[in-house]
Formats: C-alpha cells, structure tokens, sequence
C-alpha cells in the first residue's frame, strides 16, 4: 500500500473521478437496455422515466452528469468544451456521449490543469451565475452536480426495477 500524497492535486480529484462514474454509469446503461429487452419494455419508458414530475427524466439525467465532467475539466484545464451533442434520443446515443466524454478526459494531462487551484471559473447553475476559485468550483460545484445527475439516474433506474446496486454505482461493493 503506498503512502498518501499529502495533497491532492486538481486532476487527481477530477479527471480520474469523473472517468471512473461514467464507466460506471455506462454499464448501468448497459444493464438497464437489457432490463428493457427482457422485460418486453420499450426503450422509451426507461429513458422518460422521473422521479417526479418536475425532474428531468432519466435520459436527461444522464445527458447532464456526463456534460458536467466536460463542465468541469475542460476549463480547469485551459481548454474550450466540446460542443455538446445536437441529438440524443436513446441509450445508443447515450453511451456514445459517455464514450466521447471519456476521449475528451482521456486527453488531459495533470501538466494542463496544473495552477488551475488560483484560478477564478464562472459557471452558470441554473439561472444564477457563479464565479468560484479552482477547489470550490471543483469540489463545492462541479462534482456535487455530477454527481446529483449520476445518482439521480441510478434511484430512477432502480424505481424501475433495474437490478442494479451499490456496485453497479461505485464499483466498489460487493454483497451477497
């Protein structure tokens, strides 16, 4: 077991976390396409399904955790966002937008957000603009909004009766 670095640097808590949740969240789309296929569902009805009323269904969900990641590391690395895509309607998209995000994190190097910690970021959250330093932008905005999506779209799953579970999220657990 190696010693922890005393601190952790702006790539370590972004990209490797980002890249490891949409791997995660790929899978449970995997799962939740054969969930539909096997229970003679329509693909539609997972993809539309909510929570509630006035959150944004399951499709969307994944749209903006995977968006986030690019929200987030593209400019703490100096680089502009890729253009999001014009198009998403199902789970074929869905995994593709997964897929080119991950491409995109793949491409930065710990050198390019290297500084980004003094920096000031400007985001919108909703209707409200923000301006936060690097760590705040990082770790009191951009992950807790990834993260709100990913989670969001696991309990939507699971109200569906995907059988997923804690190590479907995380990857970390297992149970018997």
């Amino acid at each position: 077991m190696s010693a922890m670095s005393p601190t952790l640097s702006m790539y370590e808590a972004s990209v490797p976390v980002f890249a490891r949740y949409l791997n995660q969240l790929s899978a449970m789309l995997d799962l939740a396409q054969k969930h539909a296929r096997k229970q003679g569902l329509d693909a539609n009805t997972l993809l539309q399904a909510r929570l509630s009323p006035t959150m944004y269904p399951f499709i969307k969900q994944v749209e903006i955790a995977a968006g986030f990641a690019l929200r987030a590391c593209a400019p703490l690395a100096g680089l502009d966002k890729p253009a999001d895509p014009t198009h998403i309607d199902g789970f074929d998209s869905l995994q593709k937008r997964i897929q080119q995000v991950l491409a995109f994190l793949e491409s930065i190097t710990p050198e390019r957000m290297a500084g980004s910690e003094d920096r000031e970021f400007t985001s919108q959250a909703g209707l409200e603009p923000v301006s936060l330093r690097g760590p705040v932008f990082l770790t009191q905005y951009a992950l807790p909004n990834f993260f709100f999506h990913v989670t969001t779209a696991y309990a939507i799953l699971r109200h569906m009766g995907v059988g997923i579970g804690k190590s479907d999220y995380d990857g970390f657990h297992t149970y018997a």
